[in-house]
């Protein structure tokens, strides 16, 4: 997490900014690991995106607006697929999700689809995007711990290929949906294992003392898959664990398995039931800012086979099928998110420092990340090169909230002035999916890039700008 912000205000040399944050030799360069596969920087310094300037994008589709990378997006998809997926060829296998609570609109599951990923939906609506667009039911997983009996009724209807229960509640509203269907659900059980990942206290999802799942100690989860079993409309296929989000080692992932798979043998042993599966979530982390130093599909891949592999042969037992549910990690890296500068002031700060507050056009309803969770972004000038001096800046945005901070610290240069184009990386995952209206700010749109056979690059909306029209027509005038 980032320091406290009394303890970023340190003499040396550079004002206002936190230590982690490394002076820049030259403020204009990017830092690839940040952004797209296709963001490069032409020689007058204006971003571009599959070699398309953002100047012509902002000039056709306007700002704030969230750019995002088709063909980046669908190598990330491909490369948990293929890199991921390798090490585990040899035993069960290994079934991927894209988590689409990260961000989800019907081309996004029309990618998904077509890259041969599985769908993870965590609501009636996100089930009806998939509909929508005919995903096949079978690759579909629903989250939730309060789904209502509408929304299952919805997901066993279509068919998916597995509902991941949270509650003794849901079990019983899941069977009873199911007997009157006359259908045999496929189920799963969400287990939270006692383990802590490094990361921020709303998304530890897997310690004790929280909303998800049925907890292996004290016997929880073994009531639970006798509950299970006890209901014929229930096919048990295995358990499910997710230990939290931005997570970038795996000796969290290795206490969850050794846990999972040993609960995993104990019910094939004690009450014969043979589960196919296991499912160790997501919460695989990225790169917002140059701190962060995620490991590659490949390397994930290898050392959670290891663990899994390894956990089974301690527990004398098959190595079972393994899914996981990547959703930041595919679609985080692939968009940026495009804002126009409104006004630039100058706050002195103690200890003669000084600060430049850059407000933007968007602000917290198009990404509430930095507000929800001290969430650190990066940020670079976006239409020409500046050859003047780095200043530590805070990009703020247009909303009537002190809290409304897209980037908290950066560098700019100090010639920063209203009518500049800033970009942000790493907006592609949980900014437009928990965007808002406040302040009756219209949501910005989707426009996506991609290349044609041809090598083009072409871009297009896939999710429109919200106006002012769509927020007034929810009124209704008595």
């Amino acid at each position: 997490m980032r320091p406290h912000e009394a303890g970023a205000l340190h003499s040396d040399g550079y004002g206002a900014a936190p230590q982690w944050l490394p002076h820049p030799a030259d403020v204009n360069t990017l830092l690839p690991a940040l952004w797209p596969a296709g963001v490069a920087k032409d020689s007058d310094g204006v971003l571009t995106i599959g070699g398309i300037p953002v100047t012509q994008i902002a000039q056709e589709f306007g700002t704030p607006a969230y750019i995002l990378d088709e063909d980046d997006f669908r190598g990330r998809a491909r490369a948990f697929v293929r890199d991921f997926g390798a090490p585990f060829a040899a035993y069960g296998g290994l079934s991927v999700y894209y988590a689409g609570k990260a961000f989800l609109c019907t081309q996004v599951a029309r990618w998904v689809d077509e890259e041969g990923l599985g769908l993870d939906v965590c609501s009636g609506g996100e089930l009806a995007v998939a509909q929508r667009v005919g995903f096949p039911a079978a690759r579909i997983e629903m989250h939730g711990n309060n789904k209502s009996e509408a929304e299952i009724h919805a997901a066993l209807e279509y068919g998916v290929g597995r509902i991941v229960m949270d509650s003794f509640d849901e079990i019983s509203r899941v069977a009873d949906v199911a007997a009157r269907l006359g259908a045999v659900a496929p189920v799963m059980l969400r287990v939270t294992v006692g383990v802590e990942a490094h990361t921020h206290e709303f998304i530890a999802t897997a310690h004790e003392d929280q909303k998800f799942g049925f907890s292996i100690a004290g016997g929880q989860a073994e009531a639970a898959i006798a509950a299970v079993l006890a209901r014929p409309e229930l096919d048990l296929r295995g358990l499910h664990s997710h230990i939290g989000s931005q997570i970038f080692d795996t000796a969290g992932f290795e206490v969850a398995a050794r846990r999972v798979v040993a609960l995993h043998a104990l019910v094939a042993r004690q009450l014969g039931h043979q589960m196919p599966e296991i499912d160790l979530g997501g919460g695989f982390g990225i790169a917002y800012t140059s701190e962060n130093t995620p490991l590659t599909p490949a390397e994930l891949g290898e050392r959670l086979a290891r663990i899994v592999v390894a956990e089974c042969q301690r527990e004398g037992i098959d190595v079972p099928a393994v899914s996981i549910e990547p959703g930041r990690a595919i679609a985080g890296p692939a968009a940026f998110t495009l804002y126009e500068v409104g006004t630039v002031k100058q706050v002195h700060l103690d200890g003669g420092s000084q600060r430049a507050y850059v407000s933007v056009d968007g602000g917290m309803s198009d990404n509430a990340r930095t507000a929800l969770y001290g969430a650190d972004y990066s940020v670079t000038l976006a239409n020409r090169r500046s050859d003047a001096a780095p200043m530590i800046s805070r990009v703020v945005g247009k909303h009537c909230e002190s809290g409304d901070i897209v980037v908290m610290d950066e560098y700019l240069p100090a010639d920063v002035r209203p009518g500049d184009l800033l970009a942000v990386p790493g907006t592609g995952a949980y900014c437009r999916a928990l965007s808002s209206q406040y302040n009756h700010v219209p949501r910005p749109p989707v426009v996506a890039v991609r290349s044609d056979a041809a090598g083009e690059a072409q871009a297009r909306v896939i999710v429109r700008r919200e106006t002012v029209d769509d927020i007034l027509a929810l009124d209704v005038d008595a």
